[in-house]
């Protein structure tokens, strides 16, 4: 599967993995599986939107930003493994900086999964997921996003 091409049919490309800013790893293979460390939205080193989601940031600017932490997450798996080498999206978990009572966790990570379908289909990109909402995230970012996906 060409993952590129189908980014370059949505306008997309795969940036280059953010490096660590503490004591882990972008990614780890075991096995044919990798697991990614939570992802920020970031665009050239920067959040686009920072804060709390249904506050300063829209819910669609979050699930927009849901979308650019799985390029950030594809890109770590880059790190460990080719992304063409992807046979399943295994598993997504989402984390999201609401505003107290913010209920819409599940429809900002929908940015995360929609592209992933979009990119393995129906078949292999569906999977499991968990979307919760928290208190504050790290820079302010209205998103992490995780991701496990088989390699061949």
């Amino acid at each position: 599967m060409d993952v590129r091409a189908k980014l370059a049919e949505l306008n997309l490309t795969l940036p280059v993995a953010a490096l660590p800013v503490a004591a882990y790893v972008p990614a780890v293979r075991t096995g044919n599986l990798v697991f990614t460390a939570g992802q920020l939205p970031l665009v050239d080193g920067k959040i686009p939107f920072i804060g709390k989601v249904d506050g300063a940031v829209t819910p669609e600017q979050a699930k927009e930003m849901a979308q650019v932490c799985i390029l950030n997450a594809l890109a770590a798996v880059e790190l460990v493994a080719p992304v063409d080498s992807i046979v399943k999206v295994v598993r997504v978990v989402g984390y999201v900086n609401g505003v107290s009572g913010f209920i819409g966790a599940p429809g900002v990570v929908n940015g995360a999964s929609e592209l992933l379908i979009h990119l393995f289909g129906d078949a292999n990109g569906k999977h499991a997921r968990s979307a919760i909402g928290v208190a504050e995230l790290p820079l302010d970012a209205p998103v992490e996003i995780e991701l496990t996906v088989e390699v061949a």
